[in-house]
C-alpha cells in the first residue's frame, strides 16, 4: 500500500506531519511527503520514509497557491497510490480534483482521500479583513467538504466547527508530541547565556498577533536576571528583529530563526517558562492546542498562556501553568518576574507536568490514527 502524503511548507519543521508519516510506515505503508522547497530551506536528514519537495516560482500570495495545486495535481496524476492525505485546505484541490479523476478511470480502485485539518483554515489572522480571498477559500470548502470521507482535525473544538457548517462527523487527532528524554539539552554557552540567567522561551511560528513584540518589550522591564529565546521564524520576523534593536534589548531578546526539527527539543530543554500568548484576535488562535504548548510539557517546562479553551482544559486538568490577563508590556514583565521568583510554585508545576507528559504523547495519541488508516484500508 502506498500513501501520498501533501503539505505546502518545505517539511523540515512540520511535526505532526512527519509523526502521521512515521505511524503509516510502522502500519506497514510505503510513504511519500511531497512539499515545497525554498531558497532557504534546511536538507532533510534521512527519514522512514519518502521526502520530494517541489521548487516554485512563487513563495506566497493566490498565485502561489494556484502554482502549488497544479503542480500537486498533476504530481498525482503521474504516481499510483492508495491514499491521498491532504493537509489543510490549501492542499486539498490538488488532492480532491485528482481522486475525482481517479474516479473516473478507475471507479472503485481510485485512491482513498483523508483530510486532515491542522486548523480552522478560514479563521487565520491572515485572512482577517480579507473578504474576497475568504470567501474564494470558502468556496473551495463548500465543492469539496460534502465529498469527503474521512476527515479528522487537530482538536474538539475545531473538530465542532467544521461539523456544524458540514453535518459531517470529524475525528479527532491532537497534536501531542513523541514521549521525551529530559536530556541532551543545548549547551547554554552556545547561546551567549550565562549558567545563571533564566530563559523564557517561545517556539514556532514568529507571525502576527502571537504576543511576541509586547513581550519582547517587557524584557526592558523586567527585574530578573533573564533572557527571552525565540525559536522560529514567521511573517514578522525581520520587524521584530527591528523592534528589538530600536528598544536596545539585543542581550535580553535571543531570536534564533528556524531550528531544525531534529535539533528543536535540545533546545526547548532550556526553558525556564514556555510562552503562548496569542490574542483573541481570530477563532483559530481562540480555540488552538499548538505545538508549542504541547513541546514545553514534554520537556517538562512551566506554561505562561492566554485562557484559551483547549490549552487552558490541559492547564486547568494538570496544574502545570498559569494564563495572562493582559499583553501589556509592563504587566507581562511583572508576570515574568512572578514566575522566576517563585521556585516552589515552578517545582510544583514541574512535579504536575510529569505525570501530564506521560499522557498527552503520541505513542497514547497515534492509537487514534492507526484506527482511522485501519478502516480505510
Amino acid at each position: 500500500m502506498f500513501a501520498i502524503v501533501s503539505v505546502t511548507n518545505d517539511l523540515t519543521t512540520d511535526q505532526r506531519v512527519d509523526r502521521t508519516c512515521r505511524t503509516l510506515v510502522k502500519m506497514g505503508l510505503e510513504v511519500l511527503l511531497i512539499g515545497r522547497k525554498r531558497k532557504n530551506s534546511f536538507p532533510i536528514r534521512a527519514r522512514d520514509y519518502r521526502t520530494h519537495r517541489m521548487r516554485l516560482l512563487l513563495e506566497k500570495g493566490p498565485l502561489f497557491y494556484a502554482e502549488y495545486n497544479i503542480r500537486l495535481f498533476f504530481f498525482l496524476l503521474m504516481h499510483r497510490a492508495d491514499i491521498f492525505v491532504s493537509n489543510d485546505l490549501d492542499t486539498l484541490p490538488a488532492n480532491w480534483l485528482a481522486q475525482r479523476w481517479f474516479r473516473l478511470i478507475r471507479g472503485d480502485q481510485a485512491p482513498k482521500l483523508v483530510h486532515d485539518c491542522h486548523e480552522y483554515f478560514r479563521g487565520v489572522p491572515e485572512l482577517s479583513g480579507r473578504n474576497f480571498v475568504t470567501s474564494v477559500w470558502k468556496w473551495i470548502e463548500d465543492l469539496t467538504f460534502p465529498h469527503l470521507e474521512t476527515i479528522y482535525a487537530v482538536n474538539g473544538s475545531i473538530a465542532d466547527l467544521y461539523s456544524k457548517e458540514y453535518g459531517k462527523t470529524l475525528q479527532v487527532i491532537r497534536n501531542f508530541p513523541d514521549r521525551k528524554l529530559l536530556s541532551g539539552a543545548k549547551e547554554r554557552s552556545s547561546l551567549g547565556i550565562r549558567p545563571e540567567q533564566k530563559i523564557i522561551l517561545y517556539q514556532g511560528a514568529v507571525n502576527v498577533d502571537r504576543g511576541l513584540e509586547e513581550a519582547a518589550e517587557a524584557m526592558q522591564y523586567i527585574r530578573s536576571d533573564a533572557v527571552f529565546l525565540i525559536l522560529g521564524t514567521g511573517d514578522i520576523f525581520d520587524r521584530l528583529k527591528e523592534l528589538i534593536a530600536l528598544k536596545g534589548i539585543e542581550k535580553k531578546v535571543l531570536m534564533m530563526g528556524a531550528i531544525p526539527l531534529e535539533s528543536l527539543h535540545s533546545y526547548t530543554l532550556l526553558g525556564d517558562i514556555g510562552l503562548s500568548i496569542e490574542k483573541n484576535v481570530c477563532i483559530n488562535y481562540y480555540f488552538a492546542l499548538p505545538n508549542k504548548f504541547l513541546d514545553y510539557i514534554q520537556a517538562n517546562i512551566p506554561v505562561l498562556i492566554s485562557p484559551f479553551p483547549e490549552m487552558k482544559e490541559i492547564v486547568d486538568r494538570y496544574g502545570i501553568g498559569e494564563f495572562i490577563e493582559s499583553h501589556d508590556p509592563r504587566y507581562l514583565a511583572a508576570r515574568f518576574d512572578q514566575l522566576l521568583g517563585d521556585r516552589s510554585r515552578l517545582d510544583l508545576y514541574r512535579k504536575n507536568l510529569i505525570s501530564a507528559s506521560q499522557e498527552l504523547c503520541w505513542e497514547n495519541e497515534e492509537k487514534n490514527l492507526i484506527r482511522i488508516f485501519s478502516e480505510i484500508l
